[in-house]
């Protein structure tokens, strides 16, 4: 068996598929690429049907076992996505991965595949039981995370996926404007496969792509909603919905963050290092004190129910009602990021 928590590279291939997956890491595009990988995997495989739970400590686990039990007594095969943005499942939670990890390893061949998804882990918490229990019974998809030396390397790599390619200078140039955030770079790799033949790019092609202004319109959606400014918010999102930018992404924006400040918030109240975390979750200057500005403004009460909001947006996005939420999912996107944007003044 390989040793805990390595990356399994070949997580993503060869039939049939493993009972149990954990992806872990902290580069929301990688981990998001590697959960599609495998839900295609389980698809191919006749795992027809999804269930995906956002959990924390204070969740309702038996919805995860029963998930486990109940599905199959229609002996339909089903997929069970499990995203635990906290990485603490408190007491309950983490007896409930215990005994998922037991069946993985009881029932190789069973009728529901689970995929559980958590942040990069500290040494702590990898020594946990129910960690342990993941690492020793479930295929580890360990992501690791793409460092400033390495962006430019990994931008070019992705380039030559659509058969593009650029010198150095203008890869290290490229890293320096996305600041290091990767889906922002995948973003304008993307345009330059759409704007660009194939072949060598120039300099100035892709200074001229990557400077146009529009890839800046969600992050400054994003810092709306962290100052508090309800109205340039709201104004954002009809921009860019009639704009025609993608849902997904401004989910994204939106929702991305309402995760990290969830996870900021919790670490505040254990009396964690908040600074120590910011800085590895890559949450730097503007962005800094502005995402303190909104923690000092939203309960930290408030934020799994943001998280769990975030969840249903995205299957909004995806064609599939939901109780409680609008049937637009543009008008939800808008009582989402008011969730975060007004909180704290009301009068």
């Amino acid at each position: 068996m390989p040793p805990p928590w390595r990356a399994a590279p070949g997580a993503r291939a060869a039939p049939p598929v493993a009972p149990l997956y954990t992806v872990s890491g902290d580069e929301p595009l990688l981990v998001i690429e590697a959960i599609d990988a495998l839900r295609a995997a389980a698809r191919q495989a006749g795992y027809a049907d999804r269930t995906s739970l956002v959990m924390d400590a204070r969740s309702d686990w038996s919805a995860a076992l029963a998930a486990t039990q109940t599905i199959s007594l229609f002996g339909d095969r089903s997929l069970l996505e499990i995203k635990l943005d906290s990485g603490k499942p408190g007491k309950i939670g983490g007896e409930t991965l215990v005994r998922l990890a037991e069946q993985a390893r009881a029932q190789p061949n069973s009728d529901v595949l689970v995929i559980i998804a958590l942040p990069r882990l500290d040494k702590e918490t990898r020594n946990s039981k129910w960690a342990q229990a993941l690492a020793a019974s479930s295929v580890m998809v360990d992501i690791a995370t793409i460092e400033r030396p390495q962006l430019p390397a990994w931008i070019g790599s992705r380039l030559s996926r659509q058969n593009q390619r650029a010198e150095k200078a203008a890869l290290e140039w490229m890293a320096d404007k996305v600041e290091g955030n990767l889906l922002a770079a995948h973003q304008e790799i993307q345009k330059l496969g759409l704007l660009y033949p194939e072949g060598e790019l120039s300099g100035e092609d892709i200074e001229r792509a990557v400077l146009n202004v529009a890839r800046y319109d969600v992050f400054g959606l994003r810092d709306a909603m962290l100052a508090g400014d309800s109205a340039r918010t709201l104004r954002m999102i009809d921009g860019l919905r009639a704009e025609g930018e993608a849902e997904p992404l401004v989910l994204w924006a939106v929702g991305e963050e309402i995760r990290l400040l969830s996870r900021l918030a919790e670490a505040r109240q254990q009396g964690q290092d908040l600074g120590g975390l910011m800085r590895r979750l890559r949450i730097f200057g503007n962005h800094e004190r502005l995402a303190l500005q909104a923690l000092s403004r939203v309960s930290p009460k408030s934020w799994p129910a943001a998280v769990q909001h975030a969840h249903d947006v995205d299957r909004l996005i995806k064609g599939l009602p939901t109780a409680g939420r609008l049937s637009d999912a543009w008008e939800e996107m808008a009582r989402l990021a008011l969730r975060v944007a007004a909180a704290g003044n009301r009068g």
